[in-house]
C-alpha cells in the first residue's frame, strides 16, 4: 500500500485532554448476518474467546431502540462478548429490523472497515486461511515500499460473510519513529498476553494483577 499523500508529523508531547476520565478503548462492534456464524468464525479460525452472549434485545412497546442505539424501534439485537487477543474486545450484532440494509459497504464507500491482525509469519497466516473454508484472500501479500511504515506486509482478506479483514506483519525501525514521540501499539509479545481472569475463575491461570 503506497501512500502519495504528504507525510505529517505529530507534534510530540502534544495531546488533547479529551473525554475526561477515559483510560481504554473498551470495545470495537460490527453487525453480522448470522451471529452463530461469526462467533465461530471468530473463535474456531481467527482464535478469539466468546466471553457471554445477550439478548434479544428489544423494546417491543416503546422507544428505546430507536432512542438509545439509534435503530428502528420495532428491531432486534442479538450480541455476543469475544476477547481478541491481548487488547481487544470484540462485540458482535445480529439484528431483525424493518428496511434494513443487507449489502456491506466497500471499503471506498462511507462506513467502509476492516479488521487488522499482526501476525509474527505473514506466509504462514496465508498459508493458514486459504485452508479455512469460506475465507477469500484478496490478491497476494505486499510489502509497503516507502512512507511511514515502510517495511511493513499485509494482505487484505474476507470472511465468509464478506467482512473485511486485514493481515499485517511490522517491520522493527518503522521510518515515521523517526519524526515523533508517538508510537502504535504492538506487537504483542503474545496472542494471549496481559489477559486477565477472575479470581474465582475455575481458570488455573492467575488473574493479572494490573500494578505488576
Amino acid at each position: 500500500m503506497t501512500s502519495t499523500a504528504p507525510t505529517t508529523t505529530a507534534s510530540p508531547g502534544l495531546r488533547h485532554p479529551g473525554i475526561p476520565g477515559a483510560t481504554n478503548v473498551d470495545h470495537i462492534a460490527y453487525t453480522v448476518p448470522d451471529l452463530d456464524q461469526a462467533v465461530a468464525f471468530f473463535t474456531d479460525v481467527i482464535g478469539a474467546e466468546l466471553i457471554y452472549r445477550e439478548g434479544p434485545v428489544q423494546d417491543p412497546h416503546g422507544d428505546m431502540m430507536r432512542r438509545q442505539l439509534g435503530v428502528r424501534p420495532t428491531a432486534v439485537a442479538h450480541i455476543a462478548m469475544l476477547r481478541l487477543g491481548p487488547v481487544t474486545n470484540l462485540e458482535l450484532f445480529e439484528y431483525e429490523a424493518p428496511d434494513q440494509n443487507r449489502v456491506l459497504p466497500a471499503n471506498s464507500d462511507w462506513g467502509g472497515h476492516h479488521l487488522a491482525i499482526h501476525v509474527t509469519d505473514l506466509d504462514a497466516a496465508v498459508r493458514y486461511l486459504r485452508g479455512q473454508a469460506g475465507v477469500q484472500l484478496l490478491g497476494t501479500a505486499q510489502t509497503i515500499p516507502d512512507g511511514p511504515i515502510a517495511g511493513n506486509r499485509w494482505i487484505y482478506f474476507r470472511t465468509p460473510w464478506g467482512m473485511q479483514m486485514e493481515l499485517v506483519q511490522a517491520s522493527t525501525g518503522l521510518p515515521y519513529e523517526h519524526t515523533t514521540h508517538a508510537r502504535r501499539y504492538g506487537p504483542a509479545p503474545a496472542w494471549d498476553t496481559d489477559h486477565p481472569r477472575s479470581p474465582d475463575s475455575s481458570d488455573p491461570r492467575p488473574a493479572r494483577n494490573p500494578s505488576a
